[in-house]
């Protein structure tokens, strides 16, 4: 865990949120699935003038009324009162009513005109004979507003069928405009300016626009569609989860508290699965929208008040933005150089100016081009600036490794050994631990800051890409080994964040109760999991190649194992591959 004297920006305590529920009424027609969609009044004081799915706050009167409600097995009293809620919601604002007469049919536009929307509605529905449909309400994701606003909302975004006879009527009070539109449309029209929505519908209308039918979406959902609507019902009762082929029938299909950061100056936010959300969380953890993501290199970029990454000015199709430099330490300690990178004397002397010239020791993670190669400019500048001469520390290369890769460390480090940094009084600050990780190269190694919880992975785990395994150097055994190993290190230090040598800092959200479709372990240890899995799943489809083309070679089996890889990525593919076979074969797998 981040130590908090290290953050960068005083912390706040985000808006406390207030339980809420959104659905999405949605209706199939010849242009295909359609969604119905209102816009807030301009007077509102959350997303003025936005258009939104009906929905608002629960109240306590919505948990009163179960008993008036049809009802799933699977279905919680929690989601049965979201269910509810979004039902009383729908009929205040739009006149839509999802409750069945006693013979299962729903009232029509003009019967629902003689009511009155502003009457308790629990009350107004009983006396009319009426059975709220919550049953047939089911939870499509579940959004945590975002911890930067003013006002926050813990809401589940529902999806039911829009009855049929019955067309919506805004109340011209909190709703206008009732408009019935196909996701990619109203995506279209709001990225022409012409259509405003806010972050949490853009990303459940792009998730949307994947479903062809209403049915497509229920099913996504966890419903089965077998049998008219009445053998679909269920009265009252059955409380818990169910689950059927393993999934969680009452669960989200996705679960999000974004954040925001800047890029280019202007607001940019993004869910857990995109890749600046751990570097949000990091520098930011409370949400406040203060960090600038749009990569340079002409200056560093503070992370913590102890680690500073430059990034070098090497962008290619190999090291997406280029290759990450990283100095931990203050002005207090001095500072450890992580990958001072290519042999770029600009690029080392911002490095070097970024410590004042105080840089204790160097360390190459590997021995590839654009890591170690700066080390000697930055050791001769370091020397020159007379604050001493750092010792340049890592791991030999290994016989193995191609003659543009050859690094010969002034010390060689030892798997476990730390490397620390002191106050001027001798008091440990800052300590670094080294990890030995072989696979992408034989010499590779990764460090962990220990007091703050930080892994420094180098090209072991990548942001936005997994990193390359290109025999002999590499080997996909050692590599799957290395990151369980690093799994089991991030378990035992509490690690909630990686700092790779390309891209963002990889960071996941914690279960929390704002949080309650969070995994249960988030932060490094759920991005080596998704790395790990992504790579089993790739050798398994490679496994099925060689045995459909037994006779065939790495160009044959590259078409069929990485089809859903552009073809001008397989060349690259093929290293990687090749490190797979050899794996497979040495597990007693397919014999080529």
């Amino acid at each position: 865990m981040v130590r908090p004297t290290q953050l960068l920006h005083p912390q706040r305590t985000p808006v406390a949120v207030r339980p809420a529920a959104t659905v999405l009424l949605l209706r199939d027609s010849p242009q295909g699935l359609e969604v119905l969609m209102t816009r807030r009044s301009m007077t509102a004081s959350f997303a003025p003038g936005a258009y939104v799915f009906p929905g608002g706050g629960i109240d306590a009167a919505d948990a009163q009324g179960h008993a008036l409600s049809t009802r799933r097995p699977t279905q919680s009293d929690t989601r049965l009162t979201q269910a509810i809620a979004a039902i009383r919601e729908s009929f205040e604002e739009l006149g839509v009513l999802l409750a069945r007469r006693a013979d299962g049919s729903f009232l029509n536009t003009a019967q629902i005109a003689a009511l009155d929307r502003r009457a308790p509605f629990a009350e107004q529905c009983a006396a009319q004979g009426l059975t709220l449909a919550g049953a047939e309400v089911f939870v499509l994701a579940h959004w945590v507003t975002d911890r930067d606003l003013p006002k926050r909302f813990d809401v589940p975004f529902l999806a039911a069928r829009m009855p049929e006879g019955q067309e919506p009527v805004a109340d011209e009070s909190e709703q206008f405009e009732p408009v019935w539109v196909r996701p990619a449309d109203a995506l279209a029209r709001h990225a022409a300016g012409q259509f405003f929505i806010i972050f949490p519908t853009i990303r459940t209308l792009e998730r949307l626009q994947a479903y062809a039918t209403v049915d497509a979406v229920l099913r996504a959902c966890g419903q089965s569609l077998a049998g008219p609507p009445q053998e679909r019902l269920h009265p009252l009762g059955g409380r818990g989860e169910a689950r059927v082929g393993g999934q969680v029938l009452d669960e989200p299909l996705f679960t999000s508290c974004p954040r925001a950061g800047l890029m280019n100056g202007h607001e940019s936010r993004h869910m857990e699965h995109e890749m600046p959300f751990g570097e949000l969380a990091l520098v930011s953890p409370d949400g406040q929208i203060v960090h600038e993501l749009a990569w340079q290199h002409e200056r560093p970029v503070p992370l913590l008040k102890n680690v500073q990454r430059l990034t070098a000015p090497n962008p290619g199709f190999m090291t997406g933005p280029g290759t990450n430099s990283y100095l931990v330490g203050d002005p207090a300690t001095g500072h450890i150089a992580i990958d001072p990178g290519p042999a770029d004397p600009v690029h080392v002397e911002r490095l070097w100016r970024a410590a004042g010239g105080d840089i204790r020791a160097i360390v190459c993670t590997h021995s590839h081009a654009d890591h170690s190669p700066g080390a000697p400019l930055l050791q001769a500048l370091c020397e020159q600036g007379g604050k001493g001469k750092p010792p340049i520390l890592g791991l030999p290369s290994a016989d193995t490794a191609r003659a543009n890769s050859q690094f010969t460390p002034e010390r060689a480090l030892a798997d476990a050994e730390r490397l620390v940094l002191r106050t001027p009084d001798g008091a440990v600050a800052h300590t670094l631990q080294v990890v030995h990780t072989p696979g992408h190269a034989a010499n590779h190694l990764c460090l962990l800051l220990e007091e703050d919880g930080l892994l420094f992975s180098g090209d072991h785990i990548l942001n936005g890409s997994t990193t390359v395994i290109d025999p002999p150097d590499g080997h996909m055994g050692a590599y799957l080994d290395a990151l369980d190993k690093l799994d089991r290190l991030c378990e035992a230090h509490g690690v909630h964040f990686i700092l790779p040598a390309h891209g963002y800092v990889l960071g996941d959200h914690q279960r929390s109760a704002e949080q309650p479709g969070s995994p249960e372990h988030g932060g490094a240890r759920a991005a080596i999991a998704h790395l790990k899995a992504h790579r089993l799943a790739r050798e398994a489809k490679i496994a099925r190649a060689m045995q459909a083309a037994p006779d065939g070679t790495l160009d044959d089996w590259v078409k069929i194992a990485y089809d859903d890889v552009p073809e001008r990525l397989w060349p690259v593919a093929k290293r990687s591959m090749l490190a797979h076979v050899e794996r497979i074969q040495s597990l007693g797998g397919f014999n080529a």
